[in-house]
């Protein structure tokens, strides 16, 4: 066996094939979830899946895995993996590079002529954005058994459509039941899709913990009215009303000392005119936490401070839960393995957090489980100006192939 080696021009060059996969006339990318495009990333993925040499397999969700049979074929899989479903208007990396990493990682050792102690899976998740279908990670949801799969097939779109037959349609509607790999442990290697490693120069971060997430819609009803002649006094203004849920919980999360981060990314307003006062407003309310207790204490000041404010301003208030995931506590072992990987090759290293969501908080509950960040430039992403450093990325990659090497040299 040689010495395996990450080829930085075959990860770059698949990274920028795939991220010109789902672009429209105006070069904005956009690959939803069980989309023609979505379909076209797809097709490239197992094909390189396949030349890798790889098996590839489909599950009943869309769950893209390649599998190398290697070493003993009985024993439980090391997984690597992310998704590369896309939101609106996306960068190259989110996602994308978790896969093709991943897939790099395994090639390597196959031209090497490795012989690791377990066979090798590299998973492209479906749905892992949630833009298309609700919820999000919904394909790792799925495999990991949080959610049925007959449920999530019958998932109804944005746009209408039914997401076990758009699966169908494209051609990624597997034969395998979700779960039918039982990992031995799950590694994904990721952008950080935040500042915090470009800030502080470092190179790698090995991702600890991950935040929950409670995600919320609330519905205020108040009364229309003419917005020139009703008194401030004797308004039942929906719109008012929304907006001090705003900044109550702007207020609340600035003024208290934890990590905690709440967010309004969605409002709309009826009937949305200029001179007529709001009769109801519709918004989301993110809340996220890596504590579990912080989190729920963030849940019960909201509903507090929405029950004082409908009595307030004479409102009517609803609330529907959306999504709720409880915090993730990654595998110590495996974050020490990416810290040792990162000091051998020179890389500075740091713990830390995610704040977003990913598939390695649902394949946590089937295996030990851990995540490598590599630093986004400006914090970007979820936007074409999405940007990792070359060499950044191709970093990642081999301190992810250096971890694997250690996870599948013996029984373990």
């Amino acid at each position: 066996m040689t010495d395996p080696r990450i080829d930085a021009g075959r990860l770059l060059g698949r990274l920028k094939a795939l991220g010109d996969i789902g672009r429209d006339g105006d070069g904005r990318l956009t690959r939803l979830a069980a989309s023609d495009a979505d379909g076209a990333g797809r097709d490239a993925v197992a094909g390189w899946m396949r030349e890798a040499g790889l098996e590839v397999l489909v599950d009943r969700i869309g769950n893209l895995f390649g599998l190398w049979q290697a070493g003993a074929e009985d024993a439980a899989p090391l997984m690597l993996g992310s998704h590369i479903d896309t939101v609106i208007d996306a960068g190259i990396h989110d996602g994308c590079y978790g896969v093709l990493g991943g897939l790099e990682v395994v090639q390597a050792l196959r031209e090497a002529g490795a012989r690791p102690a377990r066979p090798i899976a590299v998973a492209a998740f479906t749905n892992e954005e949630g833009v298309r279908y609700a919820p999000d990670m919904m394909g790792s949801l799925v495999y990991a058994g949080g959610l049925g799969v007959e449920e999530a097939l019958a998932t109804r779109g944005t746009d209408g459509t039914v997401l076990g037959e758009e699966l169908a349609r494209i051609g990624h509607a597997g034969p395998h039941e979700p779960g039918f790999l039982r990992p031995h442990a799950y590694l994904e290697l990721h952008i950080e899709q935040g500042p915090v490693l470009e800030r502080e120069g470092a190179r790698i971060g090995a991702v600890e913990n991950l935040q929950g997430i409670s995600w919320q819609r609330v519905t205020i009803g108040g009364e229309a009215n003419h917005a020139g002649t009703t008194p401030m006094s004797m308004r039942r203004d929906a719109g008012h009303a929304a907006a001090r849920v705003v900044t109550f919980l702007r207020d609340r999360v600035s003024r208290g000392n934890s990590p905690t981060v709440a967010t309004v990314g969605c409002m709309s307003f009826e009937p949305n005119a200029i001179n007529v006062i709001p009769s109801r407003a519709v918004f989301t309310v993110d809340l996220r936490d890596p504590d579990e207790v912080r989190l729920r204490a963030e849940e019960v000041a909201l509903v507090r401070h929405l029950d004082e404010l409908a009595e307030m301003e004479g409102v009517t208030i609803s609330v529907e839960r959306l999504a709720r995931f409880e915090p993730v506590t990654f595998d110590a072992g495996i974050v020490r393995l990416i810290e040792d990987a990162a000091r051998r090759r020179g890389l500075r290293c740091r713990r830390m957090t995610s704040g977003a969501g990913h598939d390695a908080q649902m394949m946590a509950r089937l295996c030990p489980a851990a995540m490598i960040f590599v630093p986004s430039a400006g914090g970007i992403s979820h936007n074409p100006r999405e940007h990792t450093e070359p060499a950044d990325l191709v970093a990642g990659a081999e301190v992810l192939l250096e971890v694997v090497r250690t996870l599948t040299q013996g029984p373990g």
